[in-house]
């Protein structure tokens, strides 16, 4: 049974059409069967007398050809509502166009419709950026752009029909208060939600089956949606080995990601292409080094030193497993609860940077080396607020020892004001370090 989830994207939705009034067209963002198409026609229905989504995946021809003369605007809407056998209503009317990096010219087309101001336009689209799509026409600068994620921890729970949770999570962490005796089920849940990630098909198969191998067949059949859309951007398939490596370079451990270790070598440019389509297909999150670590991170940040995470975690679970054919309800259930017998730490680091990003934050982080030179200290990721900084440290169990980030905050004392720990353990104070569950990550905004 197909479900629509209650997204918290929905809000952005709405100031879009009550504050832009038209002014602009919203252009979504997101990487393929992240819910974008979903969300917009729920959010035509709701909010629009009326609505007509072409989508440029599976449109006519005919459709196509009305792009070609927009010098009469009257004639343009009248043959569209024919051809769709929709009603327009003049400020009442929404125009969604679907999967719009397919036929670009309607992009293009978005200065005059907009300008026209009968309607409102939305447009949905992933590899929005990819060199193709864009080299013939001239980008819009009537679009107000926002990027869509997987379903977060919030949207997860809702989903399962648990209101409770996204409610209480803050109080707790605003009091600064353990959850004592339901930490551990906290704990499972949130695992649950890193096993079967956001993507709203491997939700809908969870909710559906309520059997993880089922789920994973799902998300197996997005990687390889992913994939055949990297065999189009690049035939000889080494942006497909760069995406693919990501679980294997992150479980070495390594201060940064080795492209050449994927995909041998290559000349500048041409690794640097790879790396802005991947990034563009909204399928990874970059994560980069910064030389100095101060507000203003993006200034400092070195294009050559950085880490790739997957955007959804559950996506990344799979792809840890991608020798197997299917990955077994066994190894699931040993993942739910917390009894496999690998290093975890790296799926941890992948959800703690999904969060961080969904949040509306930027990925950095820090290495430097201990004063003898023996050892590199790496702060996994890097906060700005207002004018301090927030170092964070992800463990995956035990944390005794947090030696990387007590050198950092002794190394820049003046420009930290908070510091978190980011573990599998309750919520606790331990002198200036805050000892935060990873289900509490998104509250660090």
């Amino acid at each position: 049974m197909e479900r629509v989830f209650k997204r918290k994207i929905y809000e952005k939705l709405l100031r879009w059409k009550e504050q832009r009034k038209g002014a602009t067209a919203l252009l979504i963002e997101g990487a393929r069967r992240v819910g974008k198409s979903t969300i917009v026609k729920q959010f035509a229905q709701s909010e629009y007398k009326s609505y007509i989504l072409i989508d440029f995946n599976n449109t006519t021809q005919a459709i196509r050809d009305l792009f070609d003369d927009l010098t009469d605007m009257n004639m343009f809407f009248m043959l569209l509502q024919q051809q769709t056998h929709v009603k327009l209503y003049e400020r009442d009317s929404l125009i969604i166009f679907d999967e719009v990096q397919k036929f670009p010219i309607a992009r293009q087309a978005i200065k005059y419709l907009v300008a026209d101001g009968r309607y409102d336009f939305i447009e949905t689209g992933s590899l929005i950026s990819i060199k193709k799509n864009t080299k013939d026409i001239t980008i819009p600068s009537e679009e107000t752009r926002i990027s869509m994620y997987p379903m977060d921890y919030d949207e997860f729970r809702w989903a399962l029909a648990d209101e409770v949770t996204p409610d209480l999570l803050p109080q707790f962490y605003q009091k600064g208060i353990p959850l004592g005796p339901t930490h551990r089920k906290a704990m499972r849940d949130f695992r649950l939600y890193m096993l079967v990630g956001g993507m709203p098909q491997a939700v809908n198969a969870y909710l559906d089956t309520n059997n993880l191998s089922d789920v994973d067949q799902v998300k197996r059949d997005i990687i390889k949606l992913y994939l055949d859309d990297f065999r189009k951007i690049d035939p000889t398939g080494r942006v497909e080995k760069l995406f693919l490596n990501i679980p294997a370079q992150l479980s070495n451990n390594v201060s940064r990601y080795m492209p050449y270790q994927a995909i041998g070598e290559v000349k500048g440019d041409k690794m640097l292409e790879f790396l802005n389509d991947l990034e563009d297909s909204k399928t990874v999150l970059m994560c980069y080094r910064c030389n100095d670590p101060n507000v203003g991170m993006s200034l400092t940040q070195d294009q050559e030193r950085y880490k790739m995470f997957l955007a959804d975690t559950g996506l990344f679970v799979t792809l840890a497993f991608w020798d197997k054919d299917v990955t077994e309800n066994i190894i699931y259930s040993k993942l739910l609860n917390d009894k496999l017998q690998t290093n975890l730490g790296y799926i941890y680091e992948n959800i703690v940077a999904q969060t961080i990003v969904a949040t509306g934050q930027k990925l950095f982080y820090y290495t430097f080396p201990s004063e003898d030179g023996k050892r590199l200290y790496e702060v996994d990721f890097l906060l700005s607020k207002e004018s301090k900084l927030w170092p964070l440290e992800v463990k995956s169990s035990g944390y005794k020892t947090h030696q990387s980030l007590d050198e950092f905050c002794s190394k820049y004392p003046s420009r930290v004001s908070k510091r978190f720990l980011i573990t599998t353990k309750d919520y606790e104070q331990q002198q200036q370090t805050t000892i935060l569950p990873v289900y509490m990550t998104s509250l660090l905004k």
